[in-house]
């Protein structure tokens, strides 16, 4: 027993002296740096600067890049994102974006019938006429349901008018709600037979401070108040769009602060951001006018179209002819392209066939946002106050120096 407790207490000093033995040597270590240190402290205010500057330019080689944010590959930017986002700015307001949204959903369905017509058995005339005396189609009848069950029913529009109707409608009072939707639901119908590009167009405006939409009895009172809230100039459009139903459907709109495109996912069934930020070129060399017209024109419009195809003048290469015969398809590839779009009014037109409500000024309105321009040949498009909610007027759209040089012709006189 003895001999254990020896042995024990032999082992036991081993290890002891073993561990003082590393102690010394972890102090003897620690002993430069703790002098380093101490010594920080006692230098002069300038040495103590200078090793500052140094440890601080060292631990910023040594940190390790921020790594950047990596966007999943399924992540999409929807036009319901874009609504958010823009609701969260302040942009606009959650009623305006729900309006959006509802005339997004409507072109959603007329995209659908477009795709169909054919095997649906909506090509062809419907057999009446519209306002203007023009003979409707099947799709033109179902569009402008589509749009005003669409509007109507959300919740956030008061007052709904479509180039279909006589006159504006007041949605009912238990759905109502504060804007003002103007529309053509099928713009170019007269091409849905032949397969070729067609479109619907919109305009969203405030209630007019002059004309409160106020809750009456009396109908016609009521009726005044509609057409006067929807009677007023493009300058005051809140929110204005086309949709292009065409190889893709095409969602292209303006709420006062840039043009952006969204084109349709059939698949999940979205609009996917896919044209941020539109810019019109300046300038281009296309030209959409119908020719068949030409006869008819008014001389500064026929000395100005004689021009652009005189090689001469430009360079050898005169400007080239594009024309659908549909105005949401031409102008889409004008504000792609670059060019001008013109309807001039003539012998038989005097201000030509577009409505400046339903498609004269939410189309200036895009261009304008896109950098372009809009006029009527003598002033600019969303200037014009309207006085009928059906009335026409000449329109030149596309590039701003294009519609300028335009402009140096017919405001000659």
């Amino acid at each position: 027993m003895a001999a254990i407790a020896q042995r024990t207490v032999s082992q036991t000093g081993v290890a002891t002296k073993a561990g003082r033995k590393e102690v010394v040597a972890v102090r003897a270590v620690a002993q430069p740096h703790q002098a380093a240190i101490s010594g920080a402290f006692t230098s002069s205010p300038s040495a103590v600067a200078a090793r500052r500057s140094v440890v601080a330019k060292a631990a910023a080689v040594e940190a390790p890049p921020k790594a950047a944010a990596k966007s999943s590959q399924y992540e999409l930017f929807t036009l319901t994102t874009w609504l958010l986002k823009e609701e969260m700015k302040g942009t606009i307001d959650g009623e305006l974006a729900t309006v959006i949204s509802s005339v997004g959903l409507a072109c959603k369905q007329i995209s659908s019938l477009v795709n169909r017509a054919g095997i649906s058995n909506l090509t062809g005339v419907a057999g009446n006429q519209n306002v203007q005396g023009e003979d409707q189609k099947k799709l033109d009848v179902v569009s402008n349901e589509v749009f005003k069950n669409c509007l109507a029913s959300c919740g956030r529009t008061g007052v709904i008018a479509s180039e279909e109707e006589d006159q504006p409608v007041a949605v009912e009072e238990t759905y109502s709600g504060n804007y003002i939707v103007v529309f053509d639901p099928l713009d170019g119908s007269s091409n849905i037979d032949a397969g070729i590009s067609v479109g619907s167009i919109f305009g969203i405006y405030e209630p007019s401070e002059e004309c409160p939409l106020d809750a009456m009895d009396d109908p016609q009172k009521m009726m005044e108040q509609c057409v006067m809230n929807v009677c007023q100039p493009g300058s005051r459009l809140k929110c204005a769009g086309y949709t292009l139903y065409s190889s893709s459907t095409v969602l292209v709109l303006t709420i006062g602060n840039g043009v952006y495109g969204f084109t349709m996912d059939p698949l999940i069934g979205e609009y996917v951001l896919t044209h941020p930020n539109i810019r019109i070129p300046e300038v281009g060399k296309i030209y959409s006018f119908n020719e068949g017209n030409y006869a008819l024109w008014d001389e500064d419009v026929k000395a100005y179209m004689d021009s652009l195809k005189e090689p001469s003048k430009w360079g050898g290469k005169p400007y080239s002819a594009r024309y659908i015969g549909s105005l949401v398809g031409d102008f889409h590839r004008t504000l792609l392209y670059g060019g001008i779009y013109g309807y001039p009014g003539d012998k038989k037109n005097t201000n030509g066939k577009l409505r400046l409500l339903y498609e004269c000024a939410p189309m200036s309105f895009i261009a304008e946002q896109a950098g372009g321009a809009g006029s009527t040949g003598k002033e600019r498009v969303l200037d014009v106050n309207p006085e009928k909610v059906h009335q026409r007027v000449p329109l030149f759209i596309g590039s701003k120096k294009e519609v300028e040089y335009l402009e140096s012709f017919t405001k000659k006189q």
